[in-house]
């Protein structure tokens, strides 16, 4: 083995008493594995995606306790029927030309789906479709050829659930509840992680 230049030069200068570097006494820090989540996390901090999972994927569990369906199985549903999904806002317009109306993008793990707000939902979820990175849609389905969207009459702000992100595993189908249960007690390190809810995309608003 070869002594390192920059501290073999230093044991060399006069009056050095440095002692003889010894790697081996250096303590090995082992630090917690990161769960998907925390990985999703940093990737859309960093990026704004990740091609290791979608955000939607990890909560889908709890959003189908919701009986929220994904963007993908709005092509299964007669148009008409009364349904609910819920996706990162990727995009707000309200064209001048759409007298008041809002036409809004939802992405989930299985794609987008588009949904339409009229001028008094609006107002009454005004603040909620403005600032929410997580949103909730429930309405009535409408088909015209390829052209599917939802008309919207009940919003509601999810961006709360993305906390719980950063506390599953790398199995998608299992979420844990806790912090405490994302990391063994014997960890003395607590890694400090993002918080989701400003990891994921604002969404862009056109007029």
């Amino acid at each position: 083995e070869h002594d390192l230049p920059l501290f073999a030069a230093a044991e060399l200068l006069p009056g050095s008493n440095l002692p003889p570097v010894d790697a081996s006494a250096e303590p090995w820090a082992e630090l917690p594995p990161m769960g998907m989540g925390e990985h999703v996390i940093e990737d859309y901090t960093s990026l704004r995606l990740s091609l290791k999972a979608h955000p939607l994927a990890l909560l889908r569990e709890p959003l189908r306790e919701r009986r929220l369906v994904t963007a993908r199985q709005l092509w299964s549903i007669p148009p008409g029927s009364r349904v609910a999904i819920a996706g990162l806002v990727i995009v707000r317009q309200r064209p001048g030309s759409a007298k008041g109306v809002i036409f809004a993008t939802l992405e989930d793990e299985t794609g987008f789906a588009n949904i339409i707000v009229w001028p008094k939902v609006f107002e009454h979820y005004r603040a909620i479709i403005m600032r929410t990175r997580l949103l909730e849609a429930r309405g009535r389905l409408q088909r015209e050829g390829r052209v599917i969207h939802l008309v919207a009459d009940q919003l509601t702000d999810l961006t709360p659930e993305l906390r719980h992100l950063r506390h599953t595993t790398t199995d998608p189908k299992t979420f844990t509840a806790t912090l405490d249960q994302a990391m063994s007690p014997a960890d003395e390190f607590k890694r400090a992680v993002r918080d989701a809810r400003d990891a994921m995309p604002k969404g862009r608003n056109f007029q």
